[in-house]
């Protein structure tokens, strides 16, 4: 069989993995459900021109699995197809999808109605109990689904089979250049990802320079998350607050507060001592932001999930350091994951990053560091950043492994207005010593802060015998100094400003 023959001799590993994934998924469709009761959705893109020749080879190889004689017989599938052709549909699209179905022998049954409604007339007039789809993670549809889904509530009952569900935009052109198959003639004139007529053109990024007219093939995209730039672009007005932190109020916001969360091990057994914690409560109160809780928690999914449930809701922000990567102690993913009740699933754009930062070093059919919590994630980019930091929700988890580190990804998320961090109103602090006995002080401070409820009053020593520090600390400068000025005329000159 060709397609399996052109795979297992390639060098690429990593497609050879996809492709072992993607076909046993196939087989298992034709162990589960009667072949008539299958069908294949068609739409001559190039992911369902994937999934065609994937259904080809697995169900060569459930043929042959099954010791039947003449397995060169099932070198085409007669597979069902459904195509929904719409009159927005390019005429590429159409001629490319009826001479494929004429030439791998495919009974097509042409659909003229909206989807939802055409498999309600599908399913009425036959039995279908699963149809076989091209969907990839980062596809509108894509979220919640697996590779064996059912149908969303609502809509007539099937099984969605999704066998490149984890395939991204190099792993479709290593496969289709590969298999060296042919694909519609719209992607060698720089089409990326193809829709309607109305809303498709060539992506500028393939755009020729030499001339500016003509444009490069689609698998010259060296960077698959720029796949949909042809697509024309939708505004959304409630982007900026629909994920997190409201950045539209500026310095007028008065108080933002945010929790702290650093994972570690390492932190718990003594054998190194945390810095980031201080440094970001340094840097947020900096902002004007404060901090309502700090923990250090074990890397253990279920310590960073409590921690995480217990402070999204009441703060506006919360800061994860630390668990991130291949090793089997980075969980703070998962945790971030479960405190919002979703998967981890793979995420085709940071995978794209990773693939430029360190290629394809790693082992098995995805990269690990690529899964992440399923339709809540934000990636924030930089250009000083080697890779996107990563927000779900109110939640950033931040990738520094030291101090230096955290500076950097402090200042890019300061100067990205996706992360959120708006600048609050500045606080304003007095910091008074003194070599008075604290009892003497207390009841004067303890009558301080009823009368100055709105600034925080509070006092610590540097040593059991040196002298009292008082931090006095507000948003109201007047207030502040006015609590000051009182505190330090009660005892005169008892009291010098640190």
């Amino acid at each position: 069989m060709e397609i399996d023959a052109a795979v297992r001799a390639s060098s690429d590993s990593r497609l050879r993995t996809k492709y072992d994934s993607a076909v046993y998924v196939v087989q298992r469709a034709f162990a589960l459900y009667p072949f008539e009761e299958i069908a294949f959705s068609f739409n001559g893109g190039k992911d369902s021109t994937v999934l065609l020749h994937l259904i080809r080879a697995g169900y060569y190889l459930h043929k042959k699995s099954g010791d039947e004689a003449h397995t060169d017989t099932f070198q085409n599938c007669p597979l069902r197809t459904i195509y929904f052709e719409t009159p927005c549909a390019f005429p590429e699209i159409n001629s490319f999808t009826y001479e494929t179905v004429s030439t791998y022998g495919l009974p097509l049954e042409t659909i003229r109605l909206d989807f939802k409604s055409g498999l309600e007339g599908l399913l009425k007039n036959k039995t279908t109990k699963a149809i076989f789809i091209g969907t990839r993670i980062g596809d509108p549809n894509a979220v919640g689904q697996e590779q064996f889904s059912p149908s969303s509530p609502g809509w007539p009952p099937f099984m969605r089979v999704n066998p490149i569900l984890d395939w991204s935009y190099r792993d479709v052109w290593s496969f289709l250049l590969t298999c060296k198959v042919k694909y519609c003639s719209l992607y060698d004139e720089g089409y990326t990802s193809i829709g309607s007529i109305y809303d498709t053109v060539p992506n500028a990024l393939l755009c020729d320079s030499s001339n500016g007219k003509s444009f490069r093939p689609a698998y010259m995209l060296s960077d698959g998350r720029l796949e949909r730039a042809g697509r024309a672009k939708k505004t959304n007005s409630n982007s900026a607050g629909s994920n997190g932190i409201n950045s539209t109020e500026g310095e007028q916001i008065i108080s933002r507060s945010a929790s702290v969360i650093v994972v570690g091990d390492e932190i718990l057994f003594g054998t190194v001592e945390d810095k980031f914690g201080a440094a970001l409560c340094k840097k947020l109160h900096e902002i004007g932001w404060q901090v309502s809780h700090v923990a250090i928690v074990p890397n253990e999914t279920d310590s960073v999930a409590e921690e995480v449930e217990r402070c999204k809701s009441t703060d506006d922000a919360v800061f994860l350091v630390g668990g991130l990567g291949p090793l089997h102690s980075d969980i703070s993913l998962a945790g971030v994951a479960k405190a919002f009740g979703v998967r981890l699933a793979p995420d085709e754009e940071f995978e794209e990053h990773l693939s430029q930062l360190i290629g394809n070093s790693y082992i098995g059919d995805r990269n690990v560091m690529a899964l992440l919590p399923e339709g809540i994630t934000e990636l924030l980019h930089h250009k000083r950043l080697p890779l996107p930091l990563i927000k779900c929700k109110n939640v950033i988890i931040l990738a520094a492994t030291n101090v230096d580190e955290l500076d950097m990804e402090w200042n890019c998320l300061l100067d990205t207005h996706e992360s959120g961090l708006v600048r609050a109103k500045p606080f304003v602090s007095k910091h008074l010593s003194t070599s008075l006995p604290d009892i003497k002080i207390a009841p004067v401070i303890e009558k301080l802060c009823l009368e100055f409820s709105d600034v925080y009053i509070g006092a610590h020593r540097i040593s059991r015998t040196g002298p009292l520090v008082v931090n006095l600390l507000g948003k109201d400068n007047q207030r502040v100094e006015g609590a000051t000025e009182k505190l330090t005329s009660s005892f005169d000159g008892q009291f010098s400003q640190v």
